[in-house]
């Protein structure tokens, strides 16, 4: 067989996801939050995530040549509120955020603990260095993260939250936004300032990236004047239906910067697209990633 007739390599097939209960299980339990953590969240920056935020970086920006075009970043507050991003296309996003925020004070990101304990040795780093406080999905109840997000705002910090939940999306577009988010935000009462990103969807060497600050906003602002500032009992049907409504009003915040950011980080179809592969999956568990139009 000439080197011709070969039959071309197929197309990388992800293998099935590991449920979070399975993970959970072989740990004997999952431990979310501050007692993960296991101290108070700092909103100083400690000297290893000074050391690590250099060297991240320089293999960002100096190796894999990344290009983020952050816009507004003057409507940020001074520290003490909750960051809603979106839409979360990638590995990426969490260095998006980090790039549009100063690195005083400390942004703490509620993530995926299946996702990001993929060895031991990367679960003691994050604890070590912080900035994480994970969440095991169909697990432990929201109390966790609401106690976790009042630390982090009571400290002075950023507290960071994805909505969507999930990698899986159309490009330029938000996916359906989780309760959780919504359920933090009425229970803490802390300020909100909407992100936008757009460009994550698939990495490859000078992949352009963009995010823009929205204005700060707060719950009663979002929920509007016909919202009679009652807050319902936390874990009832009538807490979660005002955070579905949440939820709706902060989509509808961030829907339209993202799908205006979108067009200005797309390359022509001929552009060079050096270990796309390699560099989308870097840090993606395996499992499928569907970021088509209809997704």
């Amino acid at each position: 067989m000439t080197a011709g007739d070969r039959p071309a390599a197929r197309p990388r097939r992800p293998q099935a996801r590991i449920r979070p209960e399975a993970l959970a299980a072989e740990r004997g339990r999952a431990r979310e939050g501050l007692e993960w953590l296991g101290r108070r969240p700092e909103s100083h920056a400690t000297l290893q995530y000074r050391i690590l935020r250099l060297v991240v970086r320089f293999v960002l920006f100096g190796v894999f040549r990344f290009r983020i075009d952050t816009s507004c970043q003057e409507r940020l507050p001074s520290g003490g509120y909750l960051l809603v991003a979106a839409a979360h296309r990638g590995w990426m996003d969490p260095f998006v955020v980090l790039h549009a925020l100063p690195g005083v004070p400390r942004a703490w990101f509620l993530g995926s603990g299946p996702s990001t304990f993929t060895s031991r040795w990367r679960e003691w780093l994050i604890r070590w260095v912080g900035g994480l406080l994970p969440v095991w999905r169909g697990g432990l109840g929201i109390g966790q993260h609401v106690e976790a997000a009042r630390a982090v705002v009571e400290a002075g910090g950023v507290f960071v939250q994805m909505p969507e939940g999930t990698v899986n999306g159309p490009p330029g577009r938000l996916a359906p936004f989780r309760p959780g988010t919504a359920l933090i935000a009425l229970r803490t009462s802390a300020p909100i300032v909407p992100l936008a990103i757009a460009g994550s969807e698939e990495l490859y060497i000078g992949r352009r990236m963009a995010s823009r600050v929205l204005p700060a906003t707060s719950v009663p602002e979002l929920l509007g004047p016909d919202w009679d500032g009652r807050l319902p009992e936390p874990g009832s049907r009538e807490e979660l239906a005002l955070a579905r409504r949440l939820s709706d009003a902060l989509a509808v915040r961030l829907a339209p910067a993202v799908a205006t950011l979108h067009p200005a980080t797309l390359d022509p179809s001929d552009h060079p697209r050096r270990l796309r592969q390699r560099l989308t999956w870097l840090f993606l568990g395996p499992g499928p990633l569907r970021h088509e139009a209809g997704s």
